[in-house]
């Protein structure tokens, strides 16, 4: 084959490969101006539920957006020479060579008349523009282009604007998060915070509280934390992703403040209520579910561990987990030696360090099953204790387990035994019964929930009275004139 032959290939495929590259951006061109299309119309009516279609919208079409389709958007749906054309035009420039758009293609019957500007297509534009970058990888444009959206979002209070602003709120927090300055934002979100609180803006609200959570927390600032927790407003959530962010962040509060039963229902409930699609945030809310479990007493399901997509990260605490239910110190140690890298990456080596009395515990239950006599120095052999005097060590463990209930034993201190007590049938006491009690109430919960969640047409039973009374006033309307004509009739 001739060297003429190849080039001829090549011209070829580079025709063919153009017109669907251009289509391509042509049709990505189409949607945003759809989009904008909601935008307007929400804007004139009012109706916020055109917002979130845009933004639904935007994100199916995310990893769409090149340099040359937003600077074409920008000139459709911007003033041209307008302060914000010119700054998010600013960023483009450098790839605006990547691609041409072909604008006869682009062409849309969907069109929006930019005869003035519209706030809410302004902070659009950011939005869009922000993703760019975060895509890009261009964190410090990013975070200069999101500090200057957040200066434009306070001089607008309009509730068309609300669902915008709460996405830039959080890619102004990540971005921040990207570049190490996260504490920087601390104080003008706080400052937003309250502004979205006199606005009425709740979204904002949500928001704003679970990253100002999310920026404490990132610092191991949990007391500052709770403080803020506990005096913001709250009210019923408006968003999903909000209110499952707000139970992880309340779940880690309440796990570093030793309330565990409430901690472990808020990190269930999280990982439950999370979308599938957010796998990374449900692996990080089941291995803090996983630890709060142990620190109670409980053994997770191996199915937990099982989960698709999960059995790679939560493969540490499985380990960890089969550790802690056999009751091996020695194997404790060397899981925790292993993984310690993934613990402190995680923020969880504190709670692993916890975990240390559970495993003891643990071993010690099971050897009093095992046992009903042995030996202190057979406890710390057991139990692998290494200490200067194990033995001593072994009877403080036996001694404290016994006052906290957890064998049923005695201490014979003389002659250095532990004496286990004959076992009782558990359904002679109130376990079953509070073990069914708190099922029924995780149904009820659950139930609860999921009737809050539907969605009913607004005011269904004042529309039906209203409807009525009108009837009524009506017939009694007619019944008045037709004795008015009766009267008139005897009169004659």
């Amino acid at each position: 084959m001739s060297n003429q032959d190849v080039q001829m290939k090549d011209d070829e495929s580079q025709s063919q490969s153009k017109p669907s590259f251009h289509s391509d951006s042509a049709s990505t061109l189409q949607h945003l101006k759809e989009a904008a299309s909601f935008i307007e119309a929400a804007s004139s009516t009012k109706e916020v539920r055109r917002i979130s279609r845009a933004v639904r919208l935007t994100v199916a079409l995310r990893r769409k957006l090149t340099a040359a389709v937003l600077s074409a958007f920008l000139d459709f749906a911007l003033l041209p020479g307008s302060e914000a054309h010119a700054h998010l035009s600013a960023y483009l420039k450098n790839d605006k060579h990547d691609m041409e758009v072909d604008n006869d293609a682009a062409a849309s019957p969907v069109q929006v008349p930019a005869k003035h500007a519209l706030p809410e297509l302004d902070i659009y534009c950011y939005l869009l523009v922000i993703l760019f970058l975060i895509d890009q990888k261009r964190y410090d444009e990013a975070k200069a282009c999101s500090s200057a959206s957040i200066a434009r979002i306070k001089s607008f209070n309009r509730r068309t604007v609300d669902v915008l602003a709460s996405r830039l709120y959080f890619y102004y927090s990540f971005c921040y998060e990207l570049t190490g300055n996260l504490a920087e934002i601390r104080g003008n979100l706080l400052a937003l915070h309250r502004i979205a609180t006199l606005r009425h803006d709740e979204l904002g609200q949500e928001t704003l509280l679970n990253l100002l959570l999310r920026n404490y927390l990132h610092y191991n600032l949990y007391d500052q934390a709770e403080k803020l927790r506990s005096k913001a407003p709250r009210f019923e959530a408006h968003s999903n992703q909000q209110f499952c962010r707000y139970l992880f962040y309340l779940g880690k509060i309440r796990t570093i403040q030793l309330e565990y039963t409430d901690a472990k229902e808020s990190l269930l409930q999280a990982a439950r209520k999370a979308p599938l699609a957010a796998q990374g945030f449900r692996i990080q809310c089941n291995k803090w579910a996983v630890l709060v479990r142990l620190l109670l007493g409980e053994i997770p399901e191996r199915i937990i561990f099982m989960q698709k997509g999960m059995e790679k990260a939560l493969r540490p605490y499985f380990e960890l987990t089969n550790a802690v239910r056999i009751g091996d110190l020695e194997l404790f140690r060397n899981v925790a030696a292993k993984f310690s890298g993934t613990f402190s990456k995680d923020q969880t080596h504190n709670l692993i360090v916890r975990l240390r009395h559970n495993v003891i515990r643990t071993g010690l239950r099971n050897i009093s099953i095992s046992y009903s006599r042995i030996s202190l120095a057979d406890v710390a052999e057991k139990l692998r204790l290494v200490s200067g005097n194990p033995i001593a060590d072994a009877e403080s463990i036996v001694a404290k387990a016994i006052r906290d209930g957890a064998i049923e034993a005695s201490l014979d201190h003389a002659n250095g035994w532990m004496v286990s007590k004959e076992t009782g049938d558990i359904y002679s006491t109130n376990e079953p019964q509070a073990a069914f009690n708190s099922r029924i109430a995780f149904c009820l919960n659950m139930h609860n929930e999921a009737v809050r969640a539907l969605r009913f047409p607004p005011n269904p039973h004042k529309e039906k009275e209203s409807a009525e009374r009108r009837e009524r006033q009506q017939q009694e309307q007619e019944l008045a004139n037709h004795i008015a004509e009766d009267d008139d009739d005897d009169d004659f």
